[in-house]
């Protein structure tokens, strides 16, 4: 009697692959973003470092010219140049931030619910145990616990600069990671600045700020165009906002969410895009790098280093940027990764992941914006605290430095075969390898080269068989 034949096996349910290759679409909007971003994070470098030396070296004259007032008094928005830095061109920085976050919501990495878990629990874990290492600290050791929002944050253009510098060629799968984590990151910034650090609220501007943004909505869906239209509705908006008592910066990501970001029949680009396009490099090397240079600048002698250790608010910041936001983000990837049907691209390690991570732990931008916000009031811990953002990301920069470049040859493969364009039409090989005609050109390039090559050995030999001619 014929055994009966066995009961064919429940198909395995189907697994995504974590940092795999890009989309096409997504790869390029990639390179140019971070073309920008690049550039304007070693701008920011630039510019920190001028704070440091100017502050140092020319004390005086940085804390007057920080101090200076100037702006409508009767509008309230008499300001320190330190304060415009801080609440006006940043606003310009969320509003870049506020952009991405929608198009990453609607056409990105973060489209897709089950895609977008993963970036998004590494995120949450990468903000919450920084803070909760900040906490824990400062509760030990008897500190302030009013800064554990500060280490929470990644500063994407200074992460990027440091890859610039140390000229490591990552693989666009980490480097979308990056910038993911960074766009997930901003979102919660933006709602621990909202939740957190606002005290009173003054009703009728922040009546007066919604009517405006209901006002640039509708121009928005009316397609109604022109910037002397939206940039002094914007500025109206951000004043209101400011005077609302809600940090004024909400204003640019309320904004930047309100465009639309996908692409109609026709369109080469959405508006938000396009928009973005144009703003990007104001706010990458204009807005952030200025932040800097009046935010930066805090005394960075021997004592003041030794104290970033000592005090527990200071030693939190530096063990949340170092320590917090690896451990975080590295941890809540690996766990995504262990209960979700995401498994890490073969061509990449765990190890890769973990320096992305380390790299994820410089915070500049919006950990000193926080900083001033948590502080208020308090100018020796707002320094002390500067100096320990400072110390933190410098030590999480050199730390994955040194981590990348450990893998540096294995990345400048991975980074080779994903650029490569034998056929020099302008989209790379491995996004056509299942076109039929990709095949049909690479063919008849091989065949050109092999021609080539025949000609080249028939004169060769040709000349090696001629004999020799007298002199």
């Amino acid at each position: 009697m014929a055994a009966p034949a066995p009961t064919p096996a429940p198909p395995s349910p189907s697994r995504r692959t974590f940092l795999g290759r890009l989309s096409l679409p997504e790869r390029n909007y990639l390179a140019n973003a971070l073309r920008t971003e690049t550039v304007g994070g070693v701008i920011l470098l630039v510019a920190a470092i001028a704070a440091l030396v100017w502050a140092n070296a020319f004390g005086s004259s940085y804390a007057s010219i920080s101090d200076f007032h100037f702006g409508p008094e009767s509008l309230g928005l008499n300001l320190s140049v330190a304060h415009w830095a801080a609440d006006g061109l940043l606003a310009i920085f969320f509003f870049v931030a506020g952009v991405e976050l929608k198009r990453e919501l609607v056409a990105g990495e973060l489209r897709d619910p089950k895609a977008a878990a993963l970036p998004v629990v590494a995120a949450l874990c990468g903000m919450a145990v920084p803070a909760l290492v900040y906490t824990l600290v400062n509760v030990v050791g008897g500190g302030s616990t009013d800064g554990w929002a500060v280490p929470t944050a990644t500063d994407i253009a200074f992460a990027l600069a440091v890859l610039a510098v140390i000229g490591t060629s990552l693989p666009n799968a980490l480097r979308a990671f990056l910038l993911t984590l960074a766009v997930v990151d901003d979102l919660f910034a933006i709602l621990i600045i909202a939740v957190f650090f606002t005290e009173r609220i003054n009703f009728m501007a922040l009546a007066g700020a919604v009517i405006g943004l209901a006002v640039f909505w509708l121009l928005l869906r009316r397609n109604v165009r022109g910037w002397y239209i939206y940039v002094p509705l914007a500025v109206v908006i951000w004043g209101l906002m400011y005077n609302s008592g809600i940090h004024a910066t909400i204003a640019g990501v309320a904004m930047g969410l309100m465009l639309r970001c996908t692409r109609r029949e026709g369109e080469s680009h959405s508006p938000g895009e396009h928009i973005e396009h144009l703003v990007r490099p104001l706010s990458a090397g204009l807005a952030v790098p200025l932040f800097a240079l009046f935010s930066a600048g805090v005394s960075l002698s021997g004592g003041a280093l030794a104290d970033v250790f000592i005090r527990p608010e200071t030693l939190g910041v530096v063990l949340g940027l170092v320590v917090g936001k690896t451990v975080g983000i590295f941890g809540g990837t690996w766990l995504a990764t262990r209960f979700t049907k995401a498994e890490l691209n073969k061509d990449l390690a765990w190890a890769d992941v973990f320096a992305v991570a380390t790299l994820a732990g410089i915070g500049f931008t919006v950990s000193l914006l926080i900083d001033e916000l948590a502080f208020v009031g308090d100018e020796d811990m707002i320094n002390r605290v500067k100096a320990a953002v400072l110390l933190g990301s410098l030590t999480a920069a050199v730390l994955a430095a040194v981590l990348l470049k450990l893998r540096v040859r294995r990345y400048q493969a991975l980074y080779e075969a994903e650029e490569l364009d034998e056929d020099e039409d302008g989209v790379p090989d491995i996004y056509e390898q299942d076109d039929p005609e990709y095949h049909l050109r690479m063919a008849a390039i091989h065949e050109k080269k092999a021609a080539e090559h025949r000609r080249l050995a028939q004169l060769a030999g040709a000349a090696s068989n001629e004999p020799d001619r007298p002199a």
